[in-house]
């Protein structure tokens, strides 16, 4: 049988490269996206190899431009032929807390773009392979409560842009559905730095913010990826799916 490829944006590390680890465990080749971590990605790419002994590329490229999604997928596809998984990890985030009023005309098309606009740029451009083939996984990233549109002080163009992927991850998911490709949405909650590339079994010696008793790691992330991603998992689309142990992204226990 045919190996099964997934493209992973911002794949060099955090969240991106655990999913890459988890992935390419379960049998997965893959493109390892990055923006500026070149050494880190080609690192991974040769570890993954080294260690499983599937082809595993990277690919540099910044999600927010345009002809920059256009090389990445040329180039993944002529690695590979098909992208069977694409993962939309890479989204850029401002830390800066700063009303919408603050923002400059720069910073809120960044946020826009990488974050929206990247998730139309490459899902277009591998639609057509996916269709071919009758089958294709695509994943989406945003946070918890997106598909409610909430207000999110200090994270306007951010927000904005989630909120609008939420639509369009479930648009997909009911424009694809009859290609036998799905779409859905995972929402991490407040995974700190020094845990997204962390295993499960790690983070429960800790203890942590969430009620669960522990800090979420990537692997709560990369597992939820997988699970999307196989075979049997069909019937699960236009799906958003939050994973955050009790916390929304501000830290705070969830209410209804």
């Amino acid at each position: 049988m045919k190996k099964k490829t997934a493209l992973i944006t911002g794949g060099a590390s955090g969240i991106g490269k655990k999913t890459a680890l988890y992935l390419a465990e379960n049998g997965y080749q893959l493109a390892i996206n990055y923006r500026n971590s070149k050494t880190e990605a080609i690192s991974l790419a040769n570890q993954l190899t080294e260690c499983f002994g599937n082809k595993n590329i990277s690919v540099q490229g910044d999600v927010s431009n345009r002809n920059d999604c256009i090389r990445i997928v040329d180039e993944t596809l002529a690695a590979y032929q098909t992208v069977d998984v694409l993962v939309h990890n890479a989204g850029p985030y401002i830390h800066e807390r700063k009303k919408l009023a603050d923002y400059s005309f720069e910073e809120w098309d960044y946020l826009v773009q990488g974050n929206l606009n990247s998730v139309f740029y490459l899902t277009k451009l591998v639609i057509p392979s996916m269709r071919d083939q009758k089958w294709g996984r695509i994943i989406t990233f945003g946070y918890d409560r997106v598909e409610t549109a909430p207000g999110w002080v200090f994270r306007s163009a951010f927000a904005a842009a989630k909120t609008g992927l939420a639509s369009l991850t479930r648009t997909i998911a009911i424009e694809e559905a009859e290609h036998g490709i799905t779409a859905n949405m995972v929402c991490p909650g407040d995974i700190i730095n020094q845990w997204k590339e962390s295993n499960i079994e790690e983070a429960r010696g800790v203890i942590g913010n969430a009620p669960i008793g522990r800090y979420g790691t990537g692997e709560d992330i990369a597992r939820v990826i997988a699970f999307l991603a196989d075979e049997k998992s069909d019937f699960i689309t236009g799906s958003i799916i939050p994973v955050t142990g009790g916390l929304n992204v501000l830290g705070k226990v969830l209410k209804n």
